[in-house]
């Protein structure tokens, strides 16, 4: 019977200094990979052993014998070292092999006399590009517009890697010499997508660099369907199998009403002060007026939570009113009336629940990616009238991804999140 956690073929490891490429394929012990929403770059570790008869000594030994891959290309982590690779298995392929990542540094786990065990700690070349910049450049376009322009001019990043939600809203802001990366996550925050609540993710996966709005995110069609039984049933077929959930769920929150209250995700009271006309606004939003589409059904919260006086977090403000415009303007820049409230309720109900699953090794997954889950109904009654839990099972979304491969088996690790409970979607409340 087929099944993807067992191993996976690594097609292609090399690694490369300065026209000199070595193979480690066949040394490679085990090779993580990692992708978050709340990371702005890949990461990567690989773990092989060296015997010491890799390669010959490149200006490291002056009688040019052979040693480790470690001492003799030599690997310094100095950001000229890059590491392309392909693994594959019948789900699919995590293939670097035209985008190598960069090696962030080494750690020797142990060396002995013949042989010697080596930790290589990898990121994506946009990383170490992040941090030899700075942006002191001014912006007063639609946000989504100065996010592609950092992007494609600072970073140097592909047109076919940059995955946009469009913003309805304009910022005007300065870089003041700040990282890019640290510039595109404050954005995110700032940012209205057209047809939606306020609240962006940036991050990176396989497809590239993403800065994306999370109802569009949640609105996104699932990607696969991951069955949970605690007995393996024999009328699964092999394909099937690859696509089961491995060991039973691991919760790391579900649901916490004082922290949902103190975060404000029910109702807030919002002020704003407009120092140019000495303009004093009170704004109330309140959930179920906030139009904020979930992957399950409408949260279901006390009424006592929308009285009038029952916001239990007030915003203050004192409003742009023309300070980052180029010339002469009283306009409000991006008035947080607007998003700040909305957007710090959409994060906070985006990690109501926080979930640990295991699967077979599935390289098409993504971070960013839904997914179904469904699980198994704890009931004494007869099982052939539904056996799926719909109160649990649903749409989930990828925050944190690790691939895991090793010669003998491999698996994917996944920390999911969703908002509300239920085998539907809302399409806004």
């Amino acid at each position: 019977m087929q099944n993807s956690s067992r191993s996976s073929l690594y097609e292609e490891i090399i690694i490369e200094k300065d026209g000199t490429a070595v193979a480690l394929q066949g040394r490679t012990i085990n090779f993580s990979y990692y992708e978050s929403l709340l990371s702005p770059h890949i990461t990567a570790n690989l773990t092989f052993v060296d015997t010491g008869n890799g390669m010959k000594a490149n200006g490291t030994d002056t009688q040019e014998r052979f040693g480790t891959i470690l001492r003799s290309l030599p690997i310094e982590g100095s950001g000229n070292e890059s590491v392309k690779f392909k693994i594959t298995n019948q789900l699919g392929s995590l293939n670097f092999s035209t985008k190598p990542l960069k090696v962030l540094g080494t750690i020797p786990l142990g060396q002995e006399s013949k042989r010697e065990f080596v930790v290589l700690k990898m990121v994506s070349d946009a990383a170490i590009k992040n941090e030899n910049a700075q942006v002191y450049e001014k912006y007063y376009n639609n946000i989504s517009s100065s996010v592609s322009s950092i992007l494609k001019q600072t970073l140097e990043i592909p047109a076919t890697q940059i995955i946009l939600d469009q913003t309805q809203n304009s910022y005007a802001f300065s870089g003041s010499g700040r990282k890019p990366f640290d510039l595109i996550i404050s954005c995110a925050t700032k940012s209205i997508p057209i047809g939606g609540t306020p609240g962006f993710l940036f991050w990176e996966n396989q497809s590239g660099f993403n800065f994306r709005a999370i109802d569009n995110i949640i609105k996104s069609e699932p990607v696969a369907t991951y069955k949970y039984y605690n007995v393996l049933q024999s009328s699964l077929s092999g394909a099937e199998n690859n696509f089961r959930i491995l060991k039973s769920p691991s919760y790391i929150q579900n649901q916490d009403v004082i922290k949902a209250l103190r975060a404000g995700i029910y109702r807030t009271k919002n002020i704003g002060f407009n120092p140019y006309s000495f303009e004093y606004q009170e704004v109330f939003l309140s959930l179920d007026k906030s139009k904020i589409t979930t992957l399950g059904s409408a949260p279901k919260f006390s009424s006592k939570f929308n009285e009038s006086t029952a916001f239990t977090r007030t915003n203050h403000f004192i409003l742009d009113s023309g300070n980052n415009e180029s010339g002469i303007s009283t306009s409000i820049n991006n008035n947080e009336l607007e998003y700040f409230a909305k957007a710090a309720m959409r994060y906070n109900l985006f990690m109501t629940q926080i979930m640990d699953i295991t699967v077979p090794a599935n390289p098409k997954l993504k971070a960013g990616d839904v997914i179904n889950c469904e699980f198994e109904k704890v009931t004494p009654s007869n099982k052939n009238e539904g056996s799926v839990d719909e109160h649990q099972s649903g749409k989930y979304i990828i925050l944190h991804l690790c691939h895991y491969f090793t010669p003998k088996r491999s698996f994917t690790s996944l920390r999911l999140v969703r908002d509300t409970y239920g085998l539907y979607t809302n399409g806004g409340l």
